[in-house]
């Protein structure tokens, strides 16, 4: 091994990479939570896992799959990074990672990989630890039920559409994003309140877990109740479930834009702590 290198890993790397992703455990939790269930095999993970290496020290990782996501890289990894992925060819529908090191690996692909179909420089990085004492749990959002795939899937596919600006539809008609909006829901990570007649009125998901750290993701109300409140006491509802049942710290990453999003997760308790940033294609 050179003082300096790249090289995809391997499943015996398994315990290195874990000591990075730990380094960082809310910002890698994403990453984290794929790794420690999946190992670093590439057909399991979904992706190869590339290595910086310094002094013969795994010092940097960067995840190659659906998305491209650098984890603690330093300014030469991410150089190494860049190179790699500009010679292996764009493969993933986004880069998303802190913003500094994002930043900087989109300097260097955007020549070889622009233009992107939107570029969100700065999303504010939210966590907490505890519950807000100003906001009352709603007590009508609950899990989803597994035998209600029919009921939840329409709403997270207008959530995903309004947040990405494409539809998780499209390609594959939609078959990984259906397995994946199931997987949720079996393992009571969805949640919703639904209306009288049955129909989703809030929803979210806790997404990545691992032991030290989890991730809300997916908020969205339907347009029709929007401005009546629900957003609020919805999230402290999926935040108490968060809590009590998956991690000790839980965080989101909202658009800067969001400024209704951003003053609703204060209200619940959350601060901003770091800013993520994402280039679609």
């Amino acid at each position: 091994m050179t003082q300096t290198s790249s090289r995809v890993l391997e499943p015996s790397d398994l315990d290195a990479a874990l000591a990075v992703l730990d380094r960082e455990p809310v910002a890698n939790a994403f990453v984290a939570s794929r790794v420690q269930v999946a190992g670093l095999d590439p057909w399991r993970l979904g992706g190869e896992m590339w290595g910086w290496y310094e002094d013969g020290m795994l010092t940097s990782l960067c995840y190659a799959g659906a998305n491209l996501v650098p984890i603690c890289a330093t300014p030469r990894a991410v150089r190494a990074f860049a190179d790699r992925a500009r010679r292996a060819g764009r493969r993933c529908s986004s880069i998303v990672g802190p913003a500094d090191s994002t930043s900087a690996l989109w300097r260097l692909l955007e020549p070889h990989w622009g233009p992107a179909r939107e570029i969100r420089a700065r999303q504010p990085l939210m966590i907490t630890d505890r519950m807000s004492a100003d906001i009352a749990p709603d007590p009508y959002v609950r899990r989803v039920r597994k035998d209600e795939m029919d009921t939840i899937m329409p709403a997270c596919v207008a959530m995903f559409t309004e947040e990405v600006g494409v539809s998780p539809l499209a390609g594959d008609g939609g078959l990984l994003y259906q397995a994946r909006v199931a997987e949720l829901v079996g393992s009571g990570r969805s949640f919703a309140r639904l209306d009288d007649r049955g129909r989703v009125v809030f929803k979210a998901e806790i997404g990545a877990a691992t032991p030290r750290a989890c991730q809300i993701q997916g908020v969205w109300v339907a347009p029709e109740y929007r401005g009546r409140g629900l957003a609020a006491p919805g999230m402290a509802a999926v935040l108490r479930y968060a809590l009590a049942d998956v991690a000790p710290v839980v965080s989101l990453y909202v658009n800067d834009y969001n400024t209704a999003a951003r003053r609703t997760y204060r209200r619940v308790g959350f601060q901003e702590t770091g800013a993520f940033m994402s280039v679609l294609f």
